[in-house]
């Protein structure tokens, strides 16, 4: 670990600020272990502390609205859900030459959703369909609408249009450039017509907790917020295939709401 400055991300947040931080705002938690998490985000840097919570640091300011909004909306969204969301415990703020608020949760058993570690993977894409189906269905009122807080996901996807040009210009004798932006365009055309409704936007295995080879909670709802619902079928083509994809999309599409 270097001596950076917190403030340049991820390098300068390590296990001994995480221990400075619970000492001088949380003195209460202070004799329990900080041990940094198997599998870490980039977003935001997670320790354990102790047995039954997380702390949660975002490594970059843009992270930073993601620490109210889940604090205000995880409680709300979490009676209706069939799974377990990261609970909310405590809220910090900056200190100890960190720059930014952060937050304490309760700690979720289970391991990131590899596939070996998924006992039916049909089932399991239904099960994550069910989730979303819940999620999708929770009252919006008073959510936050899809913008800079969920980096545009939930939103019209022209605002990606120039980064998507430019990458298709990069690519071009690499890849069948005219298909992909007929792809793109299609996308552009693809408006949502629907209500908006609460989306998670980063559905994907390592925010899937499994235990026992089953769906056990979902995390990291840094970029959730109210709007179109699309960003969460990525994992329709990043994780799923053949059967699963079909149950996956048969959960969603045969469900009455």
């Amino acid at each position: 670990m270097t001596s950076s400055s917190p403030a340049d991300g991820r390098a300068g947040i390590d296990a001994a600020l995480v221990r400075r931080l619970i000492a001088s705002q949380f003195p209460q938690w202070s004799h329990l272990s900080v041990t940094p998490v198997e599998v870490d985000g980039w977003d935001n840097r997670t320790y354990r502390l102790g047995e039954t919570m997380t702390v949660r640091l975002p490594t970059a300011e843009h992270y930073v609205p993601a620490v109210a909004k889940e604090n205000r909306w995880l409680p709300v969204l979490a009676p209706s859900l069939p799974v377990p969301v990261p609970p909310i415990v405590a809220r910090g703020v900056p200190g100890e030459g960190y720059p930014y608020d952060w937050s304490v949760r309760g700690w979720l058993d289970g391991d990131v959703a590899h596939p070996e570690r998924i006992d039916d993977m049909p089932r399991f894409a239904e099960s994550v369909a069910e989730f979303l189906l819940a999620l999708w269905t929770i009252d919006p009122t008073g959510g936050p609408p899809a913008g800079a807080h969920s980096f545009h996901r939930g939103g019209p996807p022209a605002h990606y249009d120039d980064e998507t040009r430019g990458a298709l210009a990069t690519l071009a004798g690499r890849v069948d450039t005219d298909r992909a932006a007929g792809v793109w365009d299609a996308a552009l055309r693809a408006a949502w017509r629907g209500r908006p409704v609460w989306f998670h936007g980063d559905i994907a295995a390592n925010n899937l907790l499994v235990r026992d080879g089953k769906l056990a909670a979902v995390i990291d709802f840094g970029t959730s917020g109210v709007g179109d619902p699309a960003c969460d079928l990525v994992i329709a083509w990043t994780m799923f295939t053949g059967d699963s994809r079909e149950a996956f999309r048969r959960a969603l599409t045969s469900s009455p709401s």
